[in-house]
């Protein structure tokens, strides 16, 4: 297994979880977390319940470091409406999100590696950003010479998961659009996701 592969895993055993659903995850096996004291099982604290709910957030869109995910937080709460849609929606429109949910990759992993290899043009211009925010009415596309990779195909033919009504898709094409902002209802999370308690914990 690679080491990116062990480290995403990692992250599923860490947080008790099997974060994106898939069949492969070890927490399916064992619900514990990894290392000696993985079985020790206490009642978290406020804290600590907000703070699971931010790791899982964060984890889920590949692991977003840190300074990045505050800046969403941020910009969540300059925008107008409730702060944890607005987190929400900020994250699905990130490139390599947008790339994952058009079942364009296999893991949001995968997704971030092909958005930086220059695979993904949007409204028929490269971009290799995987942060990139894409809007409302974006037009996003494989690009020609990588419409044949294995990954792509492997991906599209997937059947562990189905695109969401915010996004319209033509797997024939390798082309997708974003119709819509998404609600936290609209998106298929396979876990609990819980944006309310990370504004409570960058909040505190």
């Amino acid at each position: 297994m690679t080491k990116r592969a062990e480290s995403k895993y990692k992250i599923n055993r860490r947080l008790g979880v099997n974060l994106w659903g898939r069949p492969k995850s070890p927490i399916n096996k064992r619900e514990y977390g990894p290392g000696q004291h993985g079985q020790r099982r206490k009642k978290p604290s406020d804290f600590g319940v907000q703070l699971m709910a931010k790791q899982k957030l964060k984890g889920y869109y590949g692991n977003i470091s840190e300074k990045q995910f505050r800046k969403y937080y941020e910009e969540a709460v300059r925008r107008k409406g409730d702060t944890s849609e607005n987190l929400i929606e900020l994250l699905e429109r990130r490139l390599d999100a947008v790339i994952y949910r058009l079942k364009f990759a296999i893991t949001p992993f995968a997704s971030r590696q092909f958005v930086n290899h220059g695979h993904v043009q949007v409204n028929g211009k490269r971009v290799n950003i995987a942060s990139y925010l894409v809007k409302d009415g974006d037009v996003i596309e494989v690009r020609e010479k990588s419409k044949q990779l294995a990954m792509l195909l492997d991906a599209t033919q997937s059947t562990e998961r189905d695109v969401p009504e915010y996004l319209e898709v033509d797997h024939r094409a390798m082309r997708g659009r974003f119709a819509r902002a998404p609600k936290l209802s609209d998106v298929p999370y396979p876990v609990q996701m819980e944006p309310n308690l990370v504004v409570e914990f960058y909040s505190r």
